[in-house]
């Protein structure tokens, strides 16, 4: 692939993925109804929806800042551990299949974005990675 074209995927991917989190994250802060049965489904207190929430809205905003590398590496990291304990706490909770293999798919959308960062990054087609 020509290092345009990943860059043109990494960004695209990129700010979907960071769309949908910055919204998710406001939700969470705004604790919906929705978001607050599912807490309590998954036996958590309602207000770790703000708590998330606010880690959301952050990690989109990392990713999408482009003057610190390490930041953005950081937000790769706990977008990680939200999915991996997002893909736990349903298996736990006893719930099904499509349940539990739901937060994989996003962490799958999210290496993507990371693999084509790192990709555009050793190619040197971004000053800021």
């Amino acid at each position: 692939m020509k290092p345009k074209t990943i860059k043109i995927l990494y960004w695209s991917i990129t700010i979907l993925f960071a769309l949908f989190f910055l919204v998710d994250g406001a939700m969470g802060i705004m604790q919906v109804e929705e978001g607050q049965e599912i807490m309590r489904h998954l036996g958590y207190p309602v207000y770790v929806l703000t708590i998330l929430g606010v880690a959301k809205v952050s990690g989109a905003i990392a990713l999408l800042q482009t003057k610190y590398s390490l930041l953005r590496e950081w937000a790769y990291a706990g977008f990680t551990f939200h999915f991996l304990g997002a893909c736990l706490s349903r298996a736990f909770a006893g719930d099904s299949a499509g349940l539990v293999l739901s937060p994989l798919l996003f962490m799958g959308v999210m290496f993507l974005s990371y693999y084509l960062w790192k990709r555009t990054a050793k190619a040197g087609k971004l000053a800021f990675a």
